[in-house]
């Protein structure tokens, strides 16, 4: 990955600013990421273009409610303050061990037996005794959060309220230093149901290097939203209410510019226009080398755009074929029945987005 370092200024060189990325603390490590907020919420939030993880490292305990276009989400802490964009490292981790297993064929649960240790090393956090105890401490604000949305289909509302893990259990060694051995979370069933139907986006490993929850987010945004496109556009006003941050816009353009001056996301490079308030990011192109994936090459026959058409009509069913194909990539997925598979994709497309 290619890192920028911005002009510095004497000033600047006398105070030795820090490297962008964190250190790796255990570089033998390797990762393979997927990130369930990105994916579950690529479909409710896409509408939202709102968050629901605290960019904070100060306890946030006000109800947060988002509406556009006749849907809303409302996000309610615990007392114990909204679960951070640190704590959701726990659910990555749950979801990369349910996703390897998944690929192997094997039997999996919305219980995650988690040994302490392997969870910190695989976030590229530290193992003393005060990484084990905000661990517990996150664990106790996924587990409080609870997030109610309304769906609306043809003639019917529903409505919805979950959470993220429903139970959570932590074991500790008796003795002086009651060391934390291992917790297992039970994940919601809205977690676990996104998870069996594939609908994660893998994460470049350098995520868990990332010094700024604002770097985070920026990041899964420009993940989700420019994917394999060679670059994607977006004004500041909106990237600001797509972060969730409470920063003012002074404060927001500001923390933009650094970014961009550093350049040092994965996956994509950053670039801002002051004049015009927007954003830029371009693909590094290093997504399929980090992942392994590659897309699947096949054929579809004239009938399968036929079929496509009437699932999802009135979208361009050539577009939607370089999506279930970036799609397929991104989850290392071989379609055994690739025209029936596409058909589906579409319909289901259909289904969470209505007509363009």
């Amino acid at each position: 990955m290619d890192t920028k370092t911005p002009n510095l200024d004497a000033s600047d060189e006398a105070t030795k600013l820090p490297a962008p990325l964190l250190p790796e603390r255990h570089p033998q490590h390797d990762l393979f990421i997927c990130d369930v907020a990105d994916a579950i919420l690529k479909d409710m939030m896409a509408h939202m273009e709102h968050p629901f993880y605290s960019l904070s490292k100060k306890p946030e305990t006000n109800v947060r409610r988002y509406e556009h276009n006749g849907n809303w989400i409302e996000i309610t802490p615990s007392v114990k303050g909204l679960a951070t964009i640190y704590d959701k490292d726990i659910l990555i981790y749950c979801i990369s061990q349910i996703m390897a297993k998944l690929k192997k064929n094997e039997e999996v649960s919305p219980r995650v037996r988690i040994n302490s240790r392997d969870l910190l090393v695989f976030t590229n956090r530290g193992t003393a005794g005060k990484d084990y105890t905000a661990l517990v401490e996150a664990i106790d604000r996924l587990a409080g959060t609870r997030i109610s949305t309304n769906i609306k289909t043809s003639d019917e509302e529903q409505y919805d309220t979950f959470g993220l893990i429903d139970t959570a259990s932590i074991r500790r060694k008796h003795g002086l230093d009651g060391r934390l051995l291992w917790c297992e979370v039970k994940l919601s069933d809205w977690v676990f149901n996104a998870i069996r139907s594939q609908e994660v986006l893998t994460l470049h490993k350098d995520y868990f290097r990332l010094r700024k929850p604002i770097e985070r987010r920026v990041y899964e945004i420009a993940r989700k939203h420019c994917g394999y496109q060679d670059e994607w556009r977006i004004g500041l006003p909106t990237l600001l209410k797509k972060t969730g941050s409470q920063s003012p816009m002074k404060r927001f353009r500001q923390m933009i510019r650094d970014l961009a001056d550093y350049d040092h996301l994965p996956d994509y490079s950053v670039t801002f226009d002051a004049e015009t308030d927007m954003v830029t990011f371009r693909n590094r192109g290093s997504m399929l080398a980090s992942s392994g994936a590659e897309a699947w090459e096949g054929h579809l026959d004239g009938d399968a755009h036929i079929e496509a058409k009437s699932a999802a009509p009135g979208w361009d069913t050539h577009m939607l074929e370089r999506e279930w194909r970036s799609w397929l990539g991104e989850n290392e997925i071989e379609p055994k029945h690739p025209p029936r598979h596409f058909v589906k994709f579409c319909k289901s497309w259909y289904e969470k987005r209505g007509r363009p």
